[in-house]
């Protein structure tokens, strides 16, 4: 398969659609962590602005079982990884 384009989760993605050695580009954009909610504005249907708005995501780490469960799988995969995630502001699993 060639010139598809996955959304979501990274590892999902990679151990239910996509074949082992098979990968030329996985590109990441992950939350920063700016504790902040960020919502899509609205528009009126005259074009003018509106006070009505949606939650588009929250970027805020939480550790829960599924990250959990991601940070072991890294860890049987990759166990070297370890310093690397740690380094990137995962210390409460790195005490």
């Amino acid at each position: 398969m060639s010139n598809h384009l996955y959304y979501g989760d990274n590892l999902t993605v990679l151990r239910e659609s996509i074949r082992d050695e098979s990968v030329d580009l996985i590109y990441l954009d992950p939350p920063f962590n700016s504790n902040a909610g960020y919502n899509v504005l609205l528009k009126a249907p005259d074009g003018s602005g509106s006070a009505a708005q949606i939650e588009a995501f929250d970027d805020t780490r939480h550790w829960n079982d599924s990250a959990e469960a991601a940070f072991a799988d890294v860890l049987l995969v990759a166990p070297t990884a370890t310093t690397l995630l740690c380094a990137l502001d995962w210390q409460a699993r790195c005490r």
